[in-house]
């Protein structure tokens, strides 16, 4: 029995939901009556503690068939490639590091199978610091269920449209948008196509939020209404099912006899949510120079230091460029912060000399020189500058406070490029004393 809601949303981001599979579930003026309506559960999940400041305290109530603590006994299972910071396999290097799109042929498995870990930094177990995983699916997660103690995921497709069923409903996620599910969640990620591959950020910090706006004011950059989170659906199932459990770095596994997505109701403010990246709302130069990328910040997970971020998801977005007497791409610089960058689709306009395709990625480490190609800077240089869209190109950085540490499997790996370096070989001196 099923009571399922496909494709329908709450808009907003961070709000108060309440949504319901059958009528008259929630209850009124409490949240755990001494009998819930329908038979049911209720159970609620803490995604902060429980004295967090109202403004950033996310908790949500489930009312379910039946509680989470009804499952088998965990056993160790097989953590495949996946790690867990702090990272320790391969020494952290200060050398810019690119990798090709890693191959979809080596991967017959589910999302949890395809997990691969490219970089991590911080300490899971001390809530701080990131992983940086690449999914790769061929088949979808029949009877298997996941959920992450260690950290909440955010999830970016690159390539195949995914069915992400999770305990507070259903989520239709395609490339060029990014969905994010709370830690502890139990969910699936199934490819709606032959096969799927993206990026995944698992934050082991604080819980991402929308950045403060500042001098923008109160329009600009990613807007609550357009973050969706799903309507209740649920699904009354008996027979032998597998739950995946990522608990302090190591995966875990228990039978259950039910499937977990039984949540008939829910209401809170903690549940998976997706956003279309292409309605960013781009703010940018219209004088001169480049600005910083913080101004392409999606979301953000701070840390203890004021304005200095555990973890930034950052976009660079179709975008008017009309600065006047500038170098248009982004300039060379070394960066305190660490940048972990992807392409979803189209071209980067920094690395316009190719090696950097959709699918493939960066790391360029603190303090790491890095910038645009020989290519992309002689053609900037001498562009004419009138107004010109860049259009079709959608490339994101997870950018962090904590130095990233590469795994051996990403070192180690065919598509790490050996010659990314060379992309910068032809920039000699143009120094000209009496010029």
């Amino acid at each position: 029995m099923a009571g399922r809601a496909e494709q329908q949303y709450m808009t907003g981001f961070a709000n108060e939901y309440a949504t319901e599979a059958l009528p008259a579930t929630l209850p009124k003026g409490q949240n755990s009556p001494q009998k819930v309506a329908h038979g049911l559960y209720a159970e609620k999940l803490s995604g902060t503690a429980f004295t967090a400041p109202r403004s950033s305290n996310f908790r949500s109530w489930l009312y379910r068939i039946r509680p989470s603590v009804v499952h088998g006994e965990f056993r160790p299972v097989d953590n495949g490639l996946l790690r867990t910071g702090p990272c320790d396999e391969t020494p952290a290097t200060p050398n810019q590091l690119r990798w090709d799109p890693f191959a979809m042929s080596d991967i017959d498995g589910d999302f949890v199978d395809g997990l691969a870990t490219i970089a991590c930094n911080g300490s899971a177990a001390m809530q701080a610091g990131i992983g940086i995983h690449i999914y790769r699916a061929n088949r979808s997660m029949d009877g298997r269920f996941f959920s992450d103690a260690d950290g909440e995921l955010l999830i970016v497709p690159q390539e195949g449209r995914i069915d992400l069923r999770s305990e507070c409903g259903n989520l239709q996620v395609v490339p060029g948008e990014i969905v994010v599910v709370p830690r502890g969640m139990k969910f699936q990620v199934n490819p709606s196509d032959a096969t799927a591959r993206g990026y995944v950020c698992e934050n082991y910090g604080s819980k991402l939020t929308l950045p403060e706006r500042g001098p923008i004011g109160s329009d600009g950059l990613a807007n609550d209404r357009d973050f969706l989170t799903p309507v209740a659906a649920y699904e009354d199932v008996s027979g032998e099912f597998e739950l995946i459990n990522k608990f302090g770095g190591n995966l875990f596994a228990c039978t259950l006899t039910h499937s977990p997505l039984d949540v008939v109701a829910w209401h809170g403010n903690l549940a998976p949510y997706k956003y279309d990246l292409r309605l960013f709302n781009t703010i940018g130069s219209i004088s001169y120079d480049h600005p910083d990328p913080s101004i392409f910040t999606v979301l953000t997970s701070q840390s203890e230091t004021a304005g200095v971020a555990n973890v930034d998801f950052v976009i660079f977005p179709p975008r008017w460029l009309v600065m006047e007497h500038s170098f248009r791409p982004p300039w060379y610089h070394r960066n305190v912060m660490s940048e972990y960058m992807g392409l979803i689709f189209g071209d980067y306009d920094a690395k316009t000399g190719g090696g950097f395709v959709p699918g493939g990625s960066s790391l360029h480490n603190c303090m790491s020189a890095h910038g645009p190609d020989a290519d992309a800077f002689d053609s900037a240089s001498s562009a004419t500058l009138e107004p010109h869209k860049l259009q079709d190109t959608m490339a994101f950085m997870f950018e962090s406070r904590y130095l990233i540490q590469p795994t051996a499997f990403a070192m180690n790996a065919p598509e790490l490029q050996s010659d990314y370096r060379d992309c910068w070989t032809a920039l000699e001196s143009q120094f000209k004393p009496q010029g």
